[in-house]
């Protein structure tokens, strides 16, 4: 098996040495085509330009750091405003791009072709990324790989502005329709506590104090009515016994004057009034016990009489003969005076009656304010609570609408994240395509491929027997012995010439191809 294999190299390396001018020949001249496919194509160069994306200076974790995704997102956005058609075509009337492109085609197209030829590659980390323009010339493509790299940053800075003030405009309508709520709900607030004041929940306690003050007070009054009344009606049993009296002091007048004493002024001694008033208090302690202030009143009159009397009826008769006048005045004013008292007991009876009623009303308005109280408490706490969510919601928008305005003054001033040129775009020195090494090494490639297939070829279509173990498997027979060519002088002589004229045709042909290799090189034509 091994020595198969061997022989089988062994007869392709024959086929190769003898056809090994028409593989060299297929080679060059792949070579040469390789080498003039390269020269003919045209050079694309590419320039790139390096931004950054940097975080805004001034407070960054307050104004509402950018994230890796939404950097991701401002430079997507960027890219179409940038990569737009009247952006790109502002661009390729200003450089001068595309002349001929522009002289054939619409500017559609030539705007598409633009965009084919412009590259944005954020980084892994994202706030770095690289533009790329890549085109013929190389001072046009460093050019317009600057100008993209300047329109980001210009148009960064326009969007990023137009962004603030449309958030800043936003929240600002915000707060005022937030501020027309809010001063509608304290409106309705202040006019419920101004309608409800003394039935809401603060006040209960206040109210509560105040009516059993007014309870108080109420049951006062009518503790001083009864007593009013019980005074009033001792001082009208006074009144009785009095009159009693003077009929029979009359009486007792006229038995002892013995005139008609009807129309004479009545005398009172201290023997008519001690009798007055052990009258009085027996018909008290009939109502009341010992200890009242009235029983105890009358007795210290009684002792006080008892002490000073002078029970001589001479001396009644003449006492009273002598002072009639006197006691005629004392008599009247003593009537007039209990009188007077009733009168003014019954008027105080009266004032006190409607000061009576006038608490029974406020007791009545406080009892409906307490009991009123539950109600507007649950009306207020619903009314407090819509106040809360709006007010927390006027608070937030107040905040966002101060940010809002932070980040507007900021991009104003260009103090926000903005971008910036960390590598301008270079001349470049070499294109990016053609590539020489591949172009050259698929053309020799291809060449060797040609020229051993038809090498191959070749040898399957001759029919002659190169080794005797062919013709012996072909007729079957055994060959005897090999007998070698024998060339005559001639015939050496011109395969000579042969073999000098092809390896000088191969020396030239490669001459020529080496020496074009390094005259483009120099020309900087070919580039590596």
């Amino acid at each position: 098996m091994e020595q198969q294999q061997v022989q089988q190299i062994r007869k392709y390396l024959d086929i190769v040495m003898r056809r090994k001018t028409l593989i060299l020949s297929c080679i060059l001249i792949s070579g040469a085509i390789g080498l003039i496919i390269y020269l003919l194509q045209p050079k694309i160069y590419q320039s790139a330009t390096l931004l950054s994306y940097q975080q805004q200076k001034v407070n960054p974790a307050k104004m509402a750091p950018d994230l890796e995704a939404q950097i991701r997102d401002i430079v997507s956005t960027l890219s179409q405003i940038v990569t737009s058609r009247t952006s790109l075509e502002q661009i390729i009337t200003d450089v001068g791009l595309y002349k001929s492109a522009r002289q054939n085609f619409p500017m559609e197209d030539v705007v598409e072709m633009m965009r084919e030829d412009i590259e944005v590659l954020p980084s892994k980390t994202g706030d770095t990324f690289i533009i790329s323009f890549k085109g013929n010339q190389p001072n046009q493509v460093a050019r317009v790989a600057n100008t993209i790299a300047a329109k980001f940053i210009e148009e960064n800075l326009k969007y990023r502005e137009e962004r603030a003030s449309e958030t800043s405009a936003y929240t600002e309508d915000e707060l005022e329709m937030a501020k027309v709520m809010l001063d509608r709900k304290e409106t309705v607030m202040r006019d419920y506590k101004l309608k409800y004041y003394n039935e809401m929940p603060a006040q209960r306690d206040a109210n509560m104090n105040r009516l059993n003050s007014l309870q108080e007070q109420y049951q006062n009054r009518q503790t001083s009515i009864q007593d009013l009344g019980r005074t009033r009606i001792l001082l009208q049993d006074q009144i009785a016994a009095r009159k009693q009296m003077i009929e029979e002091n009359l009486g007792l007048r006229r038995a002892l004057l013995g005139t008609d004493t009807q129309m004479m002024p009545v005398v009172e001694t201290d023997a008519q009034k001690l009798r007055l008033f052990k009258l009085t208090l027996d018909k008290l302690q009939t109502k009341y016990t010992e200890n009242h202030p009235e029983v105890k009143l009358l007795k210290k009159k009684i002792a006080d009489l008892e002490k000073g009397n002078v029970p001589t009826a001479l001396k009644e008769k003449k006492s009273a003969e002598n002072s009639l006048n006197a006691d005629d005045e004392q008599f009247d004013k003593v009537l007039f005076e209990l009188k007077l008292e009733v009168k003014q007991i019954g008027l105080s009876i009266e004032r006190l009656n409607k000061e009576k009623d006038e608490l029974k009303q406020h007791i009545e308005q406080y009892e409906k304010w307490a009991s009123a109280a539950p109600v507007r408490e649950a009306e207020w706490s619903a009314l407090t609570r819509e106040y809360g969510e709006l007010k927390r919601h006027y608070d937030f928008l107040v905040a966002q609408n101060l940010q809002a305005r932070s980040a507007l003054n900021l991009e104003r001033k260009q103090k926000g994240s903005q971008f910036k040129i960390e590598d301008p775009a270079r001349i470049p020195e070499k294109p990016i395509s053609p590539n020489f090494l591949q172009i050259f090494g698929l053309a020799l490639l291809v060449g060797g491929g040609l020229g051993g297939g038809i090498a191959l070829g070749l040898e399957l279509l001759d029919s002659s027997f190169r080794d005797p173990t062919e013709l012996e498997k072909a007729f079957g027979i055994e060959v005897i012995c090999s007998v070698p060519q024998l060339s005559l002088p001639r015939e050496k002589t011109r395969a000579r010439v042969m073999v000098t004229t092809g390896w000088m045709l191969f020396v030239m042909g490669s001459s020529t191809i080496a020496g074009a290799f390094v005259y483009f090189y120099k020309n900087g034509q070919i580039v590596f």
